[in-house]
């Protein structure tokens, strides 16, 4: 566990946050360069590459909580991390401009991203996660991968054109190309692994200290801490216009965290959760139907509708500190 007071804890949160955020701009940026070169569209690069970037985070966290016997914080990051992905990142998104959708992302991935929050529930009905039911997941992450893969190859239907990518950082001289990005992705990985292991033992004390749930504490903090990167990814590619990047990013991130993260933790450690994690479960498998439902309402967020979801995410925020739910 993370020693030392209080204010000590909150600021090793603080930092494996900034750590967490710049290990993976690192990762995915290099990861976004080495697809480029393929010619993969950018609502692809979204669902997958990016995706799981971004979502890199709550695998650390997920995988290093569960490991740890912190099952709570784990299986609560995830869930909320995916409500965060969709209330209050698409939310504040929609703020700057008025999401317009692309149909394929409506009619496959929104039903993808339906399908995978219900499976999750079905999973964690029963309050624990066997190593025969990760594998489950992690083979409908795997078929859903292969899925939108060759659908891209099939369709060609998107433009490949997104924003070049901004690291910051200086890159040793004499480097190639693909060695700059191979060292960017390793380092990227490894910040994150760093951050994220930290991150989990600074919360799981302050969870105890504060007399707050691991529960809530995984389902707000932490959820909201490992999904920095989504959410500047997701600004960041939409203020440049690139909607089928910033859009993908968070569908796809939800759809890993649920199959692929939840799925790789269990494979690793069973896991085993309160009663707290149904009442989350309910509350997302609920924001989840609503957002796709504005999503294909005219096939865009507008502002009034993001800020209804950015209201209910800090609903959720303010219910679970204050022990009312989840």
């Amino acid at each position: 566990m993370v020693a030392g007071s209080v204010p000590a804890q909150f600021a090793v949160v603080a930092l494996t946050v900034v750590g967490l955020w710049i290990g993976a701009r690192a990762l995915v940026d290099s990861a976004v360069r080495i697809a480029r070169r393929f010619s993969v569209s950018e609502l692809t690069i979204g669902l997958t590459i990016v995706a799981m970037g971004t979502s890199t985070p709550e695998l650390v966290v997920t995988v290093d909580a569960a490991l740890a016997g912190f099952g709570e914080i784990g299986v609560g990051n995830v869930v909320g991390s995916n409500a965060y992905n969709l209330a209050f990142i698409l939310g504040v998104v929609s703020l700057l401009r008025v999401i317009p959708v692309e149909r394929s992302l409506v009619h496959r991935d929104g039903i993808a991203l339906i399908l995978s929050t219900l499976v999750g529930f079905a999973v964690l009905f029963d309050r624990t996660v066997t190593a025969a039911e990760g594998a489950l997941l992690v083979g409908l992450f795997a078929a859903y991968t292969v899925y939108l893969i060759r659908d891209e190859q099939a369709a060609h239907s998107i433009e490949t054109e997104y924003a070049d990518s901004r690291v910051t950082g200086a890159i040793p001289a004499g480097l190639s190309h693909r060695a700059r990005d191979a060292l960017l992705l390793v380092g990227g990985l490894a910040l994150v692994l760093v951050s994220g292991h930290y991150m989990v033992e600074a919360a799981s004390s302050l969870a105890r200290g504060a007399g707050v749930s691991d529960w809530a504490i995984g389902g707000t903090i932490v959820a909201a801490g490992t999904s920095t990167p989504e959410l500047a990814v997701s600004l960041v590619a939409m203020r440049q216009g690139h909607v089928g990047m910033s859009v993908g990013n968070v569908v796809g991130s939800n759809v890993f965290n649920v199959l692929g993260i939840l799925g790789i933790a269990a494979l690793l450690r069973p896991l085993s959760v309160g009663g707290a994690a149904v009442e989350s479960l309910v509350w997302l498998t609920v924001l989840t139907i609503l957002m796709v439902a504005a999503l294909w309402s005219g096939r865009r967020l507008s502002r009034s509708e993001g800020v209804l979801f950015v209201c209910s995410e800090l609903t959720r925020w303010t219910l679970g500190l204050l022990r009312i739910f989840g």
